[in-house]
């Protein structure tokens, strides 16, 4: 396979809503490029990108699939990307290493949500994006309509480069920037090339004149010339709207009928022309501060953006050259772990079939397989040369569940399959808590956790069951409490014997230290599950030996580690032992670290103890006219309103919400709002649990 060098590497991402066609329109590019000599279809689980079962089962895509193809001298990496958020570490671990982004919208439904929450992840990577109106040849089609709901997400920025007409009964799409008619046949196929008809003339020249003021605009040498010839030709317009692309003020808007293969060939070759190549794009700079130079001089990096876990194969490790070149059998070094790497064998991915090659040069992405050490979001890099290219941020989780497997004897391996299914993807999250004594699995809602439902039975053979986890309370206490306790035990022999007297107060930061005690040590305890403890030896006369005040800390400890109330963990109180007795032949550490333990207790439960949930800062981003069914809802969350901005034509309502309360709210919101709100949490802190409520819990207890 011929090795391009870094001008001639074009990497793009499809990107866009679910059942937008974007693999219809990868499998259309392949196709038009004559690497296929005919085209799959979804409907037939034949396409070259969703070749997964589970993809064939639900006839979407869940995982980005990295193809390639060649055309007109230039290599286009293209990936497939899902259109669910439910699955976006696939599309922001793939924006990552795209150069551009070409977003695909349904021309019956113009942009939809699952485009405006990608759209957020494009301004945040603020990649060179153009968009594509796909479908333009359905009944139902409205590219005028579809054009405005690009316009009002991005901005008079957007620009049109081509648009649909009818001539004589058959699909036409004519192109301001070439000022040519494409007539298509209804079986698709090379278009007929036509001069624009007189009646779409007036209305060409006025979006060809847009092009051109917009492609003028990113560039002062192009203002001038457009200044003083009036216009720009094609090559100018090319260096113009790439420019514009690369600052991303300029969004080109094409349209196609991907089914059909109306309009891919003709955007092919604006990515071909026109797209920014990896070499275009502004360096990277790595986590030490240096830039990160493509050109395949520069010394070797490879940065890791995907691992997936292939059955009867291994892990397949995907990545992209930032700099340098990458050969079979080359030593790099993993930057978080210090492990060297042998890459034993380099390919290029087309789904499911890998292509050996021997080498790899700067901007161009492949596959290796088999690594030992390395992870998504990992460095590899020439040894002495050391780098460590900037990770993905992952979104957080939005839904968790307690998981355990049906069948005992299946827990370790559910645990071992959990970290390749982790490492595969980053916003999953499973954790072993050793409070609630639960596996607690973490994804990005009820279709993302259906699939991994789906990938355990079928790919691993493990039955899980998921289930509404427990909630992590915390125990404290309202007012001071006084008590003693007297531990003794004679069993013949040596007995046990340890009297401890003790206060017990609240604790927050700032506290002055307590009156009328003498004070003779002072601890402060970081508690690992939060909080303080403050412990005083207050102890005159030696009426207790100082040897045993560790053992009297160590059992109110080991009360606080399962609170009297609920068994939660205990926090922020202050403990002063300032009186007690010992017997110089039975007492002992265990003695009064028994006296301690039920003393604190006894004290706990004296001091109007309370009981602290975790509540999570909440920001829902819904649409104005759904905003009254979401606050509704909230409203019977036990939220607190805590503030509410604008966005375009959406809210945003900022809350603050029980997370016992947050249960199944992924399922509820997407049902309130037809799919049209997002939302993400993230704990703010423990607040006191209603009376009612934690008598409930209490009693349960």
């Amino acid at each position: 396979m011929k090795v391009y060098d870094e001008k001639h590497i074009k990497n793009i991402a499809l990107v866009g809503a679910h059942n937008s066609g974007k693999t219809t329109l990868a499998e259309t590019m392949l196709f038009e490029a004559g690497l296929l000599n005919r085209r799959g279809r979804i409907e037939d689980k034949n396409t070259v990108s969703d070749y997964h079962e589970i993809e064939h089962k639900r006839e979407t895509s869940v995982f980005a699939t990295p193809l390639h193809t060649e055309w007109r001298n230039y290599k286009i990496n293209i990936i497939d990307t899902p259109g669910l958020d439910d699955f976006i570490g696939e599309i922001a671990s793939t924006m990552r290493v795209a150069d551009s982004l070409v977003t695909v919208i349904n021309a019956q439904q113009g942009v939809e949500i699952g485009t405006e929450i990608i759209w957020e992840y494009i301004n945040r990577f603020s990649r060179p994006t153009l968009f594509v109106i796909n479908q333009i040849d359905h009944p139902k089609a409205n590219f005028d309509q579809s054009f405005q709901s690009i316009v009002d997400l991005v901005g008079n920025n957007a620009v049109k480069v081509q648009y649909p007409i009818k001539i004589d009964g058959a699909q036409c799409i004519v192109d301001v920037l070439k000022m040519k008619v494409y007539k298509f046949k209804p079986e698709g196929g090379k278009p007929e090339k036509l001069p624009i008809p007189d009646d779409q003339k007036e209305l060409a020249d006025q979006l060809h004149n847009e092009l051109v003021e917009k492609a003028a605009e990113n560039d002062e040498e192009l203002m001038e010339l457009y200044f003083d010839k009036g216009t720009l030709n094609e090559d100018e317009m090319r260096l113009g709207i790439q420019k514009g692309m690369l600052n991303h003020e300029l969004f080109p808007v094409f349209c196609v009928s991907a089914l059909h293969d109306m309009g891919s060939g003709r955007l092919m070759g604006f990515i071909d022309n026109v797209a920014p190549a990896a070499a275009d794009l502004k360096p990277e700079q790595s986590v030490e501060g240096n830039d990160i130079i493509c050109k395949a001089s520069e010394p070797t990096s490879l940065f890791v953006f995907k691992t997936f876990h292939e059955p009867n194969v291994g892990q397949i490790t995907f990545f992209k050259v930032k700099s340098g070149e990458v050969k079979q059998n080359d030593r790099l070094v993993n930057s978080r772990t210090n492990e060297v790497e042998n890459l034993n064998q380099l390919f290029i991915m087309d789904g499911k079939k890998r292509h050996p090659v021997d080498k790899l040069t700067a901007g161009d992405i492949g596959a290796t397989i088999k690594l030992k050490y390395t992870e998504t979001n990992d460095t590899l890099h020439a040894e002495g040369h050391d780098i460590t290219i900037k990770p993905i941020l992952f979104p957080e989780p939005r839904i968790r569940k307690a998981v355990q497997a049906v069948n005992k004897k299946d827990e370790e391996k559910l645990s071992e399959v959990f970290k390749k299914i982790h490492s595969q993807d980053p916003t999953i999250e499973v954790k072993y808590s050793n409070e609630l004594k639960q596996l607690i699995f973490s994804c990005q809602g009820e279709l993302h956790l259906s699939t991994i439902d789906w990938i355990l039975q079928n790919i691993y053979g493990i039955k899980a069951e998921f289930e509404q986890p427990r909630i992590a309370y915390r125990e404290t206490i309202q007012r001071p409490a006084s008590t003693s306790y007297k531990h003794k035990k004679q069993s013949g022999g040596a007995g046990q014997f340890g009297e401890v007297h003790l206060k017990i107060e609240p604790w927050y930061e700032g506290i002055p230290d307590p009156e009328g005690f003498n004070i003779r040590k002072k601890e402060e305890v970081d508690l690992n599950w939060g909080g303080k403890l403050i412990f005083y030896n207050c102890i005159t006369g030696g009426v207790i030996d100082t040897r045993y005040l560790p053992a009297i800390m160590k059992g109110v400890l080991e009360v606080m580690e399962e609170g009297p109330l609920t068994g939660s963990y205990a926090r922020d109180i202050r403990v002063m032992v300032y009186d007690g007795k010992m017997h110089s032949v039975d007492s002992n550490d265990i003695s009064f670290k028994i006296a301690g333990a039920h003393a604190f207790k006894a004290a706990f439960l004296a001091a109007k103890p309370k009981l602290m949930e975790p509540v999570h800062d909440l920001e829902v981003r819904v649409p104005e006219e759904l905003m009254g069914n979401v606050m509704t809802d909230l409203q019977s969350r036990r939220s607190i309103i805590v503030g509410m901005d604008s966005d375009g034509k959406h809210q945003i309502i900022k809350a603050k919400v029980p997370l016992a309360e947050m249960y199944k709210y992924s399922t509820s919101l997407r049902s309130q709002t037809q799919g049209r709100a997002t939302f993400k949490t993230k704990f703010a802190s423990f607040e006191p649990v209603p009376h009612n409520i934690q008598n409930e819990l209490v009693k349960e207890f």
